[in-house]
């Protein structure tokens, strides 16, 4: 981190200094989510700590009161997320101040993030530019309705180790920027399923806990009836439970089924990039991110 973290910044009567956030309480850090009611639990903002790099604002006496973080993964490609201000310090700039600290560090890099509606004027500001929707699904799952019948070729099954550098491959043409040591960090935290074809991978989804309960992502798939096909073990696994899915797809059969499980719409967050076209202009035929590992993540 640059030197630049030490800066400060009075905030009216609030006097701020930007640390590493490796260096911040995590306990403090998850009291900060809680109190814009994130649902987050202390071990996914560990899991966040151990995958990116960002700031976290302390007031006068220590306390944490704002975060920023940044993913940078492979292809000069980065996510942006976590930024959090407590609600005392919202409308007063200081979420301005912690963007302004993500964009020096991440100079040359393509953007993106999925913004909440309180923030998405503030990313507008910075350049950012809207590029679609993520509908967050979420709730205790109620059903499990069938999935289409395999075809002649076809095999569900479990994910292997032997399957990860396969699943890497899908998941960056997917993304559209390699992320293989996020892929690594997921593996040993999630249960998986893979669609193979004619013994070639086409689709496949990792479960994890997270949260009120578990989301499925990333799910990668071409079309719906292959994101069904991998989606509905986890469903079947986790009846009565809660369960989340953050997607890009509305008023298809995908989300169709989201609906038929009882796993309904609860939000929807604004999906935008700086200097690249994240999830725009993809090839037809060519694999879709069904389900996000994360808002933060993509």
């Amino acid at each position: 981190m640059s030197e630049s973290v030490s800066e400060s910044m009075q905030l009216e009567s609030f006097q701020l200094s930007a640390i590493d956030i490796a260096d911040a309480d995590l306990a403090m850090l998850h009291a900060l989510s809680i109190s814009v009611t994130w649902p987050h639990r202390a071990e996914d903002w560990q899991f966040m700590l151990d995958s990116g790099r960002g700031i976290a604002a302390v007031d006068e006496i220590g306390r944490v009161v704002g975060s920023a973080m940044w993913f940078p993964e492979e292809d000069n490609f980065a996510t942006i997320g976590m930024v959090i201000t407590s609600p005392r310090l919202q409308m007063h700039g200081a979420a301005h101040w912690l963007m302004d600290h993500a964009l020096r560090d991440l100079q040359g890099y393509r953007l993106g993030l999925n913004a909440t509606r309180p923030a998405e004027r503030l990313y507008r500001s910075l350049g950012f530019r809207d590029e679609g929707l993520v509908y967050q699904h979420q709730g205790e799952v109620q059903t499990a309705p069938p999935a289409p019948a395999l075809e002649a070729g076809e095999v569900l099954r479990p994910v292997t180790p032997e399957d990860h550098k396969a699943l890497i491959a899908l998941d960056k043409q997917a993304f559209r920027a390699g992320r293989r040591v996020l892929m690594n960090r997921l593996f040993p935290l999630s249960t998986g399923m893979v669609l193979e074809r004619n013994g070639k991978i086409v689709a496949f989804s990792l479960c994890r806990p997270f949260g009120r309960g578990h989301v499925v992502g990333p799910l990668i798939a071409a079309n719906d009836r292959d994101a069904v096909m991998v989606l509905r073990p986890h469903v079947v696994a986790l009846q009565g439970r809660f369960l989340r899915l953050d997607t890009r797809q509305k008023n298809a059969p995908f989300s169709d089924y989201l609906l038929s499980c009882g796993i309904p719409l609860f939000d929807t967050v604004t999906t935008m990039a700086l200097g690249c076209s994240w999830t725009t202009n993809q090839q037809a035929g060519a694999p879709l991110t069904y389900g996000l590992v994360a808002q933060t993540l993509g």
